[in-house]
C-alpha cells in the first residue's frame, strides 16, 4: 500500500487529487455534534494542500435513499472543514454535475473543494458492479490523482472507496495509514494481557469478532445491551431488558469455548435498571436502582452495569498491556446510566497499556463524558471497519489500496 509521503515526495503541485474522506458526522439540524471525524483528515488534506495540489474531499453522510435529501447535505461539514483548514473550502453542490466540475475547475493550487453527499447518487451504494462502475467512471474523471483516508468507509463496497482507486493511481492517507498500523497491534505481535471491552445493543453485531477474539484475548468484558443475552444464557432473570433469544445457542457455546481456551469472559455482576428506555432529549430522571445481575425485576429494563461491575472491569483492565474497547456499557446519554460506560473510559486512562478506542458509539462516548481525547492510545474513527478488521475479513477500500 502507497502512502501520501510517497506521494508528496513525488510531487502533486497543480494535480487534482481526489481525497475518500469520512466526513459522516453526527447533526442536529445543521449543527455539527461531534467533529472527531473531520478533525481526522485534516492532516491529509493540509499536507496536500501545502504541497499545491488541488484537493477534491468526498464522503458520504447518513443514509440518504440515492437522491438529494438536504437533511444530509455535506455543506456543515464543508464550513467546518475550513474552519479547521483556516482557508476558505469551496463547495459543489452535487457530486459530478455541472456544480461538482466547476467547482473543481476554478480551483487554483493549494485549494480545497468538498462535493456534495456521495450516496446523493444511487451508483455509489449500488450492488450492480455496472452501476457503481459507471458512477465511480464519472468521479474518476474530477481527478488524477485517488487517496483513500475514510477508515469508517473502507468496509464498504462502493463506487468512491472500492472501484475508484482502480482508476487513479492510489495511495493511502495518513488516517488509514495510522488505522491500520493500530489495528496491526492488535492482531500481530500483541502485547500481554490483551483485553477486550465489548458493549453496544446487539450481540449479534459482535458475534464474529468474539469468535475471533477467544483465540487470541486473555479477557473479554461483556457490557451494554448484548449483556443480557449473555446473562440470560447462564439462566438469570433479565426484566424487559434489551434480549436476542435466538442467540443464545451461539452465547452459550462461546461461554464454553472461552472456558475451554481459557480466556477470562466477564459479566456484569450488578445492573442498573430503571422502567424503561429513558428520554434522552429531556435526560429527564430515569427512577433507576442498582440490582444483582441475576435479578433484575420482571418489569424494569437493564440500562448499565452497575457500580460494582465498574469496579471489576476496571480491575480487569488494571494490568492490560493492550486494550481494545468497542461498545458503551449502558445508555451514555443519560447521566442515570453513564457510570458504567465511565469507569471503563477512566480504567483504560489510568492504565499502563495501549489503549485503543474502537470508533462509533464508543468515541462519541469518550467526547461526550468529558475525557481527554489524548489520554488513549487511539481514538478509532471506524467502529464497524475496526471490528471487521479484527474478525479478520477483507476489506473492500483496503484491499483496493493494496493493488
Amino acid at each position: 500500500m502507497k502512502t501520501i509521503d510517497e506521494l508528496l515526495s513525488e510531487g502533486v503541485a497543480g494535480k487534482r487529487v481526489f481525497v475518500r474522506a469520512d466526513l459522516n458526522v453526527p447533526l442536529d439540524g445543521t449543527t455539527i455534534t461531534d467533529d472527531g471525524r473531520i478533525r481526522a483528515v485534516v492532516p491529509t488534506v493540509k499536507a496536500l494542500a501545502d504541497a499545491g495540489a488541488r484537493v477534491i474531499v468526498a464522503s458520504h453522510l447518513g443514509r440518504p435513499k440515492g437522491a438529494p435529501d438536504p437533511a444530509f447535505s455535506l455543506s456543515p461539514a464543508a464550513a467546518r472543514l475550513g474552519e479547521l483548514l483556516g482557508a476558505d473550502v469551496a463547495f459543489a453542490t452535487d457530486t459530478v454535475g455541472t456544480s461538482a466540475e466547476s467547482t473543481v475547475s476554478g480551483l487554483a493550487d493549494g485549494g480545497v473543494a468538498v462535493i456534495e453527499n456521495l450516496r446523493f447518487n444511487a451508483g455509489e451504494t449500488s450492488k450492480d458492479d455496472a452501476e457503481r462502475a459507471a458512477f465511480a467512471d464519472k468521479l474518476a474523471g474530477l481527478a488524477d490523482v485517488y487517496v483513500g483516508d475514510g477508515f469508517g468507509a473502507v468496509h464498504r463496497k462502493h463506487a468512491s472507496v472500492f472501484d475508484l482507486p482502480k482508476r487513479l493511481p492510489h495511495y493511502a492517507g495518513y488516517l488509514i495509514a495510522t488505522e491500520v498500523g493500530v489495528l496491526k497491534k492488535l492482531t500481530d505481535d500483541v502485547k500481554r494481557p490483551y483485553v477486550v471491552a465489548l458493549g453496544g445493543a446487539k450481540v449479534s453485531d459482535k458475534l464474529a469478532v468474539i469468535d475471533q477474539l477467544l483465540g487470541k484475548a486473555d479477557r473479554i468484558l461483556i457490557g451494554g445491551g448484548m449483556a443480557y443475552t449473555f446473562l440470560k444464557a447462564k439462566g438469570y432473570e433479565v426484566g424487559i431488558s434489551l434480549l436476542q433469544e435466538d442467540q443464545i445457542p451461539a452465547v452459550k457455546e462461546y461461554m464454553e469455548r472461552a472456558e475451554k481456551n481459557g480466556v477470562e469472559l466477564v459479566l456484569p455482576v450488578d445492573v442498573v435498571a430503571g422502567p424503561g428506555f429513558p428520554d434522552l432529549k429531556t435526560k429527564a430522571p430515569a427512577d433507576a436502582t442498582t440490582v444483582a445481575a441475576d435479578a433484575v425485576p420482571a418489569d424494569r429494563m437493564g440500562l448499565d452495569i452497575g457500580p460494582e461491575s465498574g469496579n471489576l472491569y476496571a480491575s480487569k483492565l488494571a494490568d492490560a498491556a493492550t486494550v481494545f474497547w468497542n461498545g458503551p456499557m449502558g445508555v451514555f446519554e443519560h447521566p442515570d446510566y453513564a457510570e458504567g460506560t465511565k469507569a471503563v473510559a477512566q480504567a483504560l486512562v489510568d492504565g499502563p497499556g495501549f489503549t485503543v478506542v474502537g470508533g462509533g458509539d464508543s468515541a462519541a462516548a469518550v467526547r461526550t463524558l468529558g475525557f481527554d481525547e489524548n489520554a488513549f492510545g487511539h481514538i478509532s474513527t471506524g467502529g464497524g471497519a475496526s471490528l471487521e478488521y479484527l474478525e479478520g475479513k477483507t476489506l473492500p477500500g483496503l484491499a483496493a489500496l493494496e493493488d
